[in-house]
């Protein structure tokens, strides 16, 4: 299965979710590599670990149960920008996770941090600024899709100082 294949089945059959898990709770995906996630090198394409990115980022809100959440009001994430960090190779057949957690959010985007670990060991890591757009067209505020979760902290956290200097670089940051 290709993971395109795979993120429809996380986003249209979620998993279900975890009871009392919060915004800020971390939610870990496991994984496999499979062949079609391999380049000439036989290692995984930088690609595909967005790809992953995108499949840990859908269990994460289905974790939460906003799956329907959002589907009932019409929102739906996008990705507004991303930049990743390599240490370590995955080949095939190896298990993985990917840990997603949300480290903060402004009056436009939401911003997460998803690390990839095998064995214990830091595989890579990256950086989502994440949007909800409407079905209808409009942007939706971040604060307002935070707001509709359960167990949800009014504010956001401070942003990690690395964090908030890559935002406003590629300019996702509220101005």
């Amino acid at each position: 299965m290709t993971r395109a294949l795979h993120l429809a089945l996380a986003t249209l059959r979620p998993r279900r979710p975890v009871p009392g898990q919060h915004v800020l709770d971390p939610s870990v995906t496991r994984l496999r590599v499979r062949p079609g996630d391999l380049d000439l090198y036989r290692h995984v394409n930088n690609g595909v670990y967005l790809q992953m990115m995108d499949v840990a980022r859908s269990n994460f809100l289905a974790d939460l149960g906003a799956t329907q959440l959002l589907a009932a009001r019409g929102w739906y994430p996008v990705v507004a920008a991303s930049t990743m960090t390599y240490r370590r190779s995955l080949t095939l057949g190896q298990r993985f996770e990917i840990t997603t957690r949300v480290l903060g959010w402004d009056p436009r985007v939401v911003f997460l941090e998803q690390v990839f670990t095998r064995g214990g060991e830091h595989v890579a890591r990256g950086w989502v600024a994440g949007r909800f757009l409407s079905r209808d067209g409009g942007r939706v505020p971040a604060p307002d899709v935070v707001a509709v979760l359960e167990h949800a902290p009014a504010t956001s956290p401070e942003l990690p100082a690395e964090v908030a200097a890559w935002a406003a670089a590629v300019d996702v940051a509220h101005r």
